[in-house]
């Protein structure tokens, strides 16, 4: 068995996982190894993705989507501003 507990992953990451095991399983691996493996493969694409199970990998990114606008929005700002500057010097 896999390390650790699984309470923290999603549904949708422990289905994954049990689909990976049972592909493995499917070749020849193990189940000790196939279970570890799938584990190990949903934490990677997970890590890729940019999502961690403490964070709560299942959670909406509704309220992440204002920051990035903000953000651009103060970068067009200083654009404007320099550009503004430049242009009456």
């Amino acid at each position: 068995m896999a390390r650790g507990s699984k309470k923290k992953y999603t549904s949708k990451q422990k289905r994954k996982a049990h689909d990976i095991e049972k592909s493995y399983k499917k070749r020849g691996v193990s189940s000790k190894e196939a279970e570890g493996r799938a584990w190990a493969t949903v934490n990677k694409s997970d890590r890729v993705a940019g999502k961690r199970v403490e964070e709560g990998a299942g959670k909406s990114e509704a309220n992440q989507v204002p920051a990035k606008v903000e953000e651009r929005a103060v970068e067009n700002r200083s654009v404007i501003i320099a550009k503004t500057l430049h242009s009456q010097r």
